[in-house]
């Protein structure tokens, strides 16, 4: 039975409360945007978004719409609303932001359960105060929700060191597409009960249920952190690459940034190695020592940056915001840095390479944007990498630059996807660019999970 745009407002207002509703054509622009920009170009837009603040009203929720077959877009803060495929329809946007409270700490056993909503860098500082942390850094760090960077498979550099956020999921309660709700895993480290849904559910983008609660594995805060850029030739830094990785070192990170980055970041002009050590202060010094011999005999340049924050900000900044303002002076002040431009039009893809062949194919996309805007980040234990690039006009021309890119990595068994674009791109590329022969299992799993396809239609299988 079909209902009005109005009808599923008076319904929504009588479950969750008038003060959590929000009308479609009332929402604040950046959000407006995301969500138009989720949309494939012929949906007709959703009629409201809402915010169910307890977890029970998420299922009564998710029951409402699945009583009367409406197509549900779920998000949190929708910081990562826009990525992947374009939804086919959405009758209602579904916001976990309202679940934000944190259910359990365990300081002891070194375990944290929170609701879907809770931000990332508010659990962070609650963490802090008892010298823990969650061994992740996803992008839009600020505003992420944990749902979010879960449905998303979100990590970042410290992944060379602690794996991806699956790996940090110790347990998971989320809502099917009826409303129904399932737990699965457990809040302790050694719990191997039942099926794995957390790595089920990671990297889902809200295909397969919404994540109303997670448990987290934490690690102690290390006393002392450090980074150390290496800058120079794409031979030097290949060279480098290799002999780190059958070192006894043992970064926290280690990614290879293009010239670009390392330009505007004001690091130098050729590639650069960034190389993060954590633990105690003499190993950390230590660890940069050796790293610093090993690069002098490469004729490579040696920069020490004591702000590791500072320094992911900025990259983060860099890579995912929209523009860049005078980045450069805040690391080395005697370098002039370059603005980006303030055009909104921008592509940024997630990749995966073979570790071994990374800096040739940093060295290909120097050919293929020439002097075009973009940066290049690869994190070079996985071979993740994203790229980003700049000043979209020609959208068949970008379209066959991204194409070019995407068969250098498939050439060594990668991958390339599309997270961000103009809605047009989208609508006319191969987001995913899917390879593999999994595609009807997953689409099996997918069908066992939402029959009727009302959770993020389209949005990964058609």
């Amino acid at each position: 039975m079909r209902i009005t745009d109005n009808e599923l407002i008076a319904l929504c207002t009588d479950l969750i409360g008038k003060d959590n509703v929000s009308l479609f054509e009332r929402l604040e622009p950046n959000l407006h945007r995301r969500i138009v920009n989720s949309l494939a170009p012929d949906s007709l837009p959703p009629a409201c978004v809402i915010y169910p603040q307890t977890i029970a009203e998420l299922s009564g929720a998710i029951t409402l719409a699945y009583n009367y077959s409406l197509r549900v877009l779920p998000c949190g803060n929708a910081t990562k609303l826009d990525w992947g495929g374009l939804v086919s329809r959405a009758d209602l946007v579904v916001s976990t932001a309202g679940l934000d409270r944190t259910i359990e700490h365990c300081v002891g056993d070194l375990t944290v359960t929170v609701e879907a909503g809770g931000k990332y860098r508010d659990l962070q500082t609650l963490l802090a105060k008892q010298g823990q942390f969650l061994a992740i850094d996803p992008p839009y760090a600020a505003e992420a929700t944990m749902g979010g960077i879960l449905a998303t498979g979100s990590s970042g550099s410290l992944r060379h060191r602690y794996n991806s956020v699956r790996d940090m999921c110790l347990g998971i309660e989320f809502v099917r597409a009826d409303g129904a709700l399932v737990k699965a895993g457990g809040r302790v480290v050694k719990n191997v009960a039942g099926y794995d849904l957390m790595k089920l559910l990671t990297g889902s983008y809200g295909t397969l249920g919404i994540v109303s609660s997670i448990t987290f594995r934490l690690y102690p805060l290390p006393e002392s952190t450090q980074i150390v850029v290496l800058t120079g030739t794409a031979e030097a830094i290949a060279a480098a690459q290799q002999q780190i990785s059958t070192s006894v070192l043992t970064p926290t990170a280690c990614d290879l940034l293009s010239a670009t980055a390392i330009a505007d970041l004001g690091l130098g002009q050729e590639m650069g190695l960034v190389m993060q050590f954590s633990s105690l202060k003499a190993s950390v010094i230590e660890q940069g020592d050796r790293l610093a011999t090993l690069a002098k005999e490469l004729n490579l340049e040696v920069q020490v940056l004591g702000e590791t924050r500072e320094f992911w900000e900025l990259l983060e900044i860099l890579i995912w915001q929209d523009e860049l303002r005078n980045l450069a002076p805040a690391l080395a002040p005697s370098t002039p840095s370059t603005p980006s431009t303030d055009n909104e039009d921008y592509i940024i893809c997630k990749l995966g390479i073979l570790p071994s062949v990374s800096v040739a194919f940093l060295q290909q996309c120097e050919q293929i944007f020439d002097s075009q805007s973009y940066y290049l980040q690869i994190h070079t234990g996985s071979g993740l990498g994203i790229l980003r690039v700049e000043e979209v006009g020609d959208l068949e021309a970008i379209a066959t630059q991204i194409a070019k890119v995407r068969s250098l990595v498939e050439a060594h068994q990668g991958f390339l996807t599309i997270l961000e674009a103009p809605q047009e791109l989208k609508f006319k590329t191969n987001v995913w660019g899917y390879q593999g022969n999994a595609s009807d299992l997953m689409g099996k799993i997918r069908q066992q999970f939402d029959a009727r396809g009302l959770l993020s239609p389209n949005r990964m299988f058609s």
